[in-house]
């Protein structure tokens, strides 16, 4: 069973930025893709981007395109979500999770990921 340690979470302004850190278990890192989504109160969860294996590849909402970035080390075995020019509506609880493939279909979906991380707070304050 694959573990996935979120960090990086906590309280900041509008127009300020925090980096998200996600450290799965498992030593083969490098074949998985890896997704952020995120959870506001009230709301469902909800797609926010995704690396494929080897970082070639990413996708965005539409609702963070041009301000967050998502990106990967394989030798660090840590994905990345760096968030820039954070509004009050990207308030949530983010989690990082892991798929065994990239599809670009349905790399959105919450069921195309198989491992789940416990979240952290972002709290965007205006």
């Amino acid at each position: 069973q694959v573990q996935l340690v979120e960090s990086g979470g906590g309280l900041v302004q509008a127009g300020g930025s925090l980096r998200l850190s996600c450290a799965p278990s498992g030593r083969t890192f490098s074949t998985y893709t890896m997704g952020w989504f995120r959870q506001a109160p009230g709301k469902e969860r909800e797609f926010v981007a995704v690396i494929n294996w080897s970082g070639g590849v990413t996708n965005y909402a539409d609702s963070v395109k041009g301000r967050f970035i998502i990106s990967r080390s394989n030798a660090q075995k840590t994905v990345y979500l760096q968030m820039n020019s954070l509004k009050p509506e990207d308030t949530a609880v983010y989690y990082c999770a892991r798929s065994l493939r990239y599809d670009s279909m349905s790399y959105q979906m919450i069921r195309e990921y198989d491992s789940w991380g416990q979240g952290t707070q972002v709290t965007v304050s205006s």
